[in-house]
């Protein structure tokens, strides 16, 4: 009932053998080289032909299946056959250390003898070869994929689209955009909520399909983000459908980018929120920073985008590459006639301690920057990728780089390089600081502080104009007259003024504090 079958079927290089000559050739056995056919062994009755084609769905496309018999009637065997010897290579890679599980039971997964499988088309596989057609049509982005896996046996009754996650165990920031680089290997992810319920962090996220999310939760399901942490816990929801509002760090709708960033003064870029037929993964794939493991990168297909992933010693991890332990950004997109270490110090600062920023000297567009730790650096991205500055929409993602080095002495760097690890600016640095608990996005509202009782409304919107800005209002705090807000023309404007006036010296050794502030006058 499994659509399986125990009669002979046909694979390259294999040759007749006698019973003797196959005795001496199991004992003799090398193992096996790399061939894009795998063997996978230990798999529990009941078990279906989708089930065990979605292991090697997040590899690459999967071009044959056939499932036999074991030697005891509980145990079930197959032979996948991937397009290609490398996508066969980084299944094995990353499941070797780390066993799937199917039906709650470890499978194990080795390379076979073969080098192509033919099934010929008998008719006994003819469950499997459904199930191969169903998966492939969910590669390609094909909706009608349902058809084929009802052949199956209907791998997804009543099952919907959308997905309830659960974090559990988070010791490291757990962004929007990782949940989507995770879950966007299994198909097109079109909405993801997330919210704090209960004490935990959990998420909705919708696909396009059911099928899409039946996969990966079987896939991703007990596994952690983070080596030791994050672990996630997914079933089904009982939506059917996410209402977005906001495109913001909360909640993502792929396929509106014009939604508005929660403020009102800000709408996501293309380059954060694409439409989902053709959207693509926010952290580019790399081969991974020094202390990692060497990195898996999945190969691209229709519906799939970049995702390097490294391979862990404990069963049941993955970990995607500069997090944790990342804390260099990689900062593009800048205008090079604007831009200096100072400002990107200034403006990255509001949401971390930067340590070092470095313009690169021969592409003045491209900067990284190095913060405190690696949650830093994530909440740097998640406030300020997209922003606006100086008339260019600023790409923020992790580095490859683990620290920015220092010029050596005599190397011509005209100042492109800074070190600001023991600056009186940084915020952060107290950990009972109220800072902490004062962080909002970019606004077209500043927050200001250290005001000395001197200086008048006037001083201060004369100070903000003589910068470019256009004030649209002003108000001192009633209780305490050395803070206030003033709101400017644009939340471009905004960013511009606090990178020119944070710290600024109205003298007397009193100077301003500058950050964004969630109200509006």
């Amino acid at each position: 009932s499994s659509g399986v079958s125990n009669i002979p079927f046909t694979m390259s290089n294999s040759t007749p053998a006698t019973d003797k000559e196959k005795k001496k050739s199991k004992r003799n056995r090398s193992p096996c080289s790399p061939s894009r056919v795998l063997h996978i062994r230990q798999i529990p009755s009941g078990v279906t032909g989708a089930e065990v084609v979605s292991l090697g769905l997040p590899f690459g496309k999967v071009t044959n299946l056939l499932m036999l018999r074991g030697k005891a009637m509980y145990w079930l065997q197959a032979f996948l056959e991937m397009a290609s010897v490398d996508a066969a290579v980084s299944m094995v890679n990353y499941y070797t250390p780390a066993a799937p599980h199917l039906h709650n039971q470890p499978v194990y997964i080795q390379y076979s003898n073969y080098k192509e499988l033919r099934t010929d088309n008998q008719h006994n596989q003819a469950r499997s070869q459904a199930a191969l057609q169903g998966v492939n049509a969910v590669q390609h982005g094909n909706p009608g994929i349902t058809s084929a896996l009802a052949a199956e046996g209907g791998v997804l009754p009543g099952h919907g689209s959308v997905l309830r996650i659960v974090v559990e165990n988070v010791f490291y920031p757990v962004t929007l955009d990782v949940l989507y680089q995770i879950f966007s290997k299994f198909g097109f992810v079109l909405k993801i909520v997330m919210f704090h319920k209960n004490n935990q962090f959990q998420a909705l996220l919708q696909y396009a399909d059911a099928t899409n999310a039946y996969y990966a939760k079987m896939s991703l399901d007990g596994h952690s983000i983070y080596t030791g942490c994050c672990i996630l816990h997914i079933d089904f929801s009982k939506l059917t459908n996410l209402t977005v509002k906001y495109n913001n760090d909360k909640s993502r709708d792929f396929t509106r980018i014009d939604l508005p960033f929660g403020d009102g003064q800000r709408t996501m870029e293309t380059s954060l929120s694409t439409p989902f037929a053709t959207q693509n993964t926010i952290f580019p794939s790399y081969a991974g920073p020094p202390g990692f493991a060497p990195a898996l990168s999945f190969p691209q297909g229709a519906a799939l985008g970049p995702l390097a992933v490294t391979t862990s010693a404990a069963p049941g991890h993955m970990t995607i590459p500069g997090i944790p332990g990342n804390s260099v950004l990689l900062v593009s997109n800048l205008n090079p006639e604007a831009i200096t270490p100072y400002g990107l110090f200034i403006l990255f600062g509001v949401y971390g301690d930067v340590h070092r920023v470095k313009i690169m000297f021969k592409k003045r567009g491209i900067a990284l920057v190095q913060m405190a730790d690696a949650s830093q650096a994530q909440l740097a991205i998640s406030y300020l990728n997209g922003q606006k500055l100086y008339g260019r929409v600023m790409h923020a993602t992790l580095s490859k780089y683990q620290t920015i080095q220092l010029p050596r002495e005599g190397q011509e760097d005209k100042g492109l390089t800074k070190d600001y690890s023991n600056s009186p600016l940084h915020r952060f640095k107290n950990p009972c600081s109220k800072n902490f608990q004062n962080i909002f996005p970019p606004s077209a509202t500043l927050h200001l502080s250290n005001i000395p009782p001197s200086v008048t409304v006037d001083d201060l919107k004369n100070l903000f104009t003589s910068k470019g800005s256009t004030v649209k209002g002003f108000k001192f705090f009633q209780k305490d007259c050395k803070m206030a807000l003033i709101q400017l023309g644009s939340v471009e404007e905004a960013v511009h003024a606090l990178i020119e006036l944070h710290n600024h010296d109205f003298g007397e050794n009193q100077h301003l504090r500058i950050s964004f502030s969630k109200s509006t006058i």
